[in-house]
This record gives C-alpha cells, sequence and structure tokens, in this order.
C-alpha cells in the first residue's frame, strides 16, 4: 500500500501523526493550566465569580436584574438602529460614488470631437476637476479616523445652523467613512472585471452608464461581498462611538451601569457576548445570500436541457 504525496509536502506518516497528536494534546493542556492559574484563580481570589457582581445580569431575582436589563435593551436598541441606517445609508452613497468614480474615468477618455471646441475643453475640464474632487474625499475621509469624524460632525454642524439629536450625527459621521471604504471596494471590484464585458456592452448599443449598472456593478457586488459583509461588521462595531456625543448606545449605557454597580468585567463580558451574536447572525445571513446568489448564477449559467423527443427529432434532421 502506497503512502499519497503532495507537491508542496509528504503525507505524515504513523510515527509523525503520534508525535502531532501529543504535540497538540500537550499545547491544549498548557492553555488550559495556563487559563486556571492566570485568569480563572486571579479572578476567583478577588470574588469575581460571586452572584453579587453577577447577579444583577443573570438572576432574575436579583433586585436590579430588571432594571439593567431594561437600560441594556435600551442601548440595544439605539445600536441596532443607528448600524441599520449606517449601513443602509453607506451603501447608497457609496454605490453611488463608485459608479460616479467609474463614469468618471469613461468620460476622460473622451474627446469631444463632435462639439464646440471651447465647449469640449469645458467639458473635460468639468470631469477632471470632478475627477480630482472625488479622489480628494476618498483620500481625506478613509485617512480620518471615524471618531474625529463623528466628532467634527457633531460639533461642525450646529455651527452652521444644522441641528439633529445625537442619532443622526452618528449615522452622518459612520457614512462619511464607510461610504467612501465601500465606494473603494466596489470601484476595485468593477475595474477587476474582464475589459471585453464593457467593450461587447458597447458593441450593443449600451452607455457607459447603462454598462455600469447592468453588467459591471451587479457582478462586482457578487464579487466582493465578502469584503463588503466585513466592512458591515466594521459599521456595527463602530457605533459604540457615539459615547462621545452622549449617544446611549450598549457600549455608554453599559458604562452608566458599571458606575452603579461596579462591576466592569461582568458588564462588559455579558456586552461581549452580545455583539459577537450580532455580528455572527450578519456574517451567516450574508454568507446565506452569497450563496444563494451563487446558487442562482450557476443556475442561470447552466443550459436548459431539451427533452428526449426534442433532442431524437433535432438529432434525426441532422442526420437526414
Amino acid at each position: 500500500m502506497t503512502q499519497q504525496s503532495s507537491v508542496l509536502y509528504d503525507v505524515p506518516g504513523p510515527r509523525q501523526r503520534r508525535i502531532t497528536l501529543v504535540g497538540s494534546v500537550a499545547a491544549i493542556i498548557g492553555l488550559l493550566v495556563g487559563a486556571y492559574f492566570l485568569i480563572y484563580r486571579p479572578l476567583e481570589e478577588t470574588g469575581q465569580f460571586s452572584m453579587e457582581l453577577w447577579g444583577p445580569l443573570i438572576d432574575p431575582g436579583n433586585e436590579n436584574f430588571a432594571l439593567v436589563w431594561e437600560r441594556l435593551g435600551v442601548g440595544i436598541k439605539n445600536t441596532l438602529t443607528a448600524a441599520a441606517l449606517a449601513i443602509v445609508t453607506s451603501l447608497v452613497v457609496g454605490t453611488l460614488l463608485a459608479v460616479l468614480r467609474i463614469q468618471l474615468k469613461s468620460l476622460a477618455q473622451r474627446r469631444y470631437t463632435g462639439l464646440a471646441a471651447p465647449l469640449a475643453y469645458l467639458l473635460r475640464g468639468l470631469n477632471r476637476t470632478l475627477s480630482a474632487v472625488t479622489r480628494v474625499c476618498v483620500e481625506v475621509f478613509r485617512g480620518l479616523p471615524v471618531v474625529i469624524t463623528i466628532f467634527f460632525v457633531a460639533r461642525g454642524f450646529p455651527e452652521f445652523g444644522v441641528t439633529f439629536n445625537s442619532l443622526w450625527y452618528l449615522v452622518i459621521g459612520l457614512t462619511i467613512y464607510n461610504s467612501v471604504v465601500i465606494a473603494e471596494i466596489l470601484r476595485s471590484g468593477m475595474q477587476g472585471l474582464a475589459g471585453g464585458q464593457a467593450e461587447a456592452a458597447a458593441a450593443i448599443g449600451l452607455s457607459p452608464l447603462q454598462t455600469t449598472r447592468m453588467i459591471l456593478l451587479p457582478q462586482a457586488f457578487r464579487i466582493m461581498l465578502p469584503a463588503l459583509i466585513s466592512q458591515l461588521v466594521v459599521v456595527l462595531k463602530d457605533t459604540s462611538l457615539g459615547f462621545i456625543i452622549s449617544y446611549e448606545e450598549t457600549l455608554n449605557i453599559g458604562k452608566q451601569i458599571i458606575g452603579v454597580l461596579d462591576n466592569p468585567i461582568q458588564v462588559y463580558t455579558v456586552l461581549a457576548v452580545l455583539f459577537i451574536a450580532v455580528n455572527y447572525s450578519l456574517s451567516k445571513l450574508a454568507q446565506a445570500v452569497q450563496q444563494r446568489l451563487s446558487r442562482g448564477r450557476r443556475t442561470a449559467d447552466t443550459p436548459a436541457q431539451q427533452p428526449p423527443s426534442t433532442a431524437l427529432a433535432s438529432q434525426a434532421e441532422g442526420g437526414g
């Protein structure tokens, strides 16, 4: 019986597999021992596992349980509201910005030969100006930390007489940053497609905007969906930055609870579990959408099979 081998490495034999198994078991035991002595024992000695600290979070009989979860419920609702609004606006603005940059790039290749020379120069200058402005906006807002963007939105808008509640300041700040990131994701996805698709679309009479909307953009969404999912998870996590404008999202309310109950480890543990659960659910939902799109694409690409009678008739006609 011959062993299978790979181009890059040989398949490990029985002795190597035993060594790997023993090493893995030893590493797991070492991690468990280290976690016990370095994490569990110090927490236990300081009473961090007592129901006095965990009771308000996990014991319905505790006098503070209902009030704590009522406040956390408000925070979760505010977090999901801000995240949903920021995700929708970021996707819309980012898509429009990506399409605009693609259109400006295609227009830069036009010479406007059918127009008068002054008008042609004016259009080319306008195109270059818009291209420069959009590129500067992308580089500036993508380079700024999100917390600074949110701060300047909340402090700058009132200076011009535009006032909102803290929710919309947070949504606008998140949208400014994430929309330019999403725009670059989609733009790179469209530019990464084979150039022959745009040429074929132009050959059948589609305008550059129709080509982008009907051919390039749908494929870019499908191809870049994993990167878009990651960015949407970032939007959800960045809602925690609303504390700088006193927006009562989950983390801000958690800090208020800690100030009253003095149990930071317990509260932050619960908040971490909540964020992980929501982000995991969002990732699984996006993966399901991606699988559905891929399955639909494979179904659309599969040619329809002829019924047996039709196929035999076609063969008979071909033979005749």
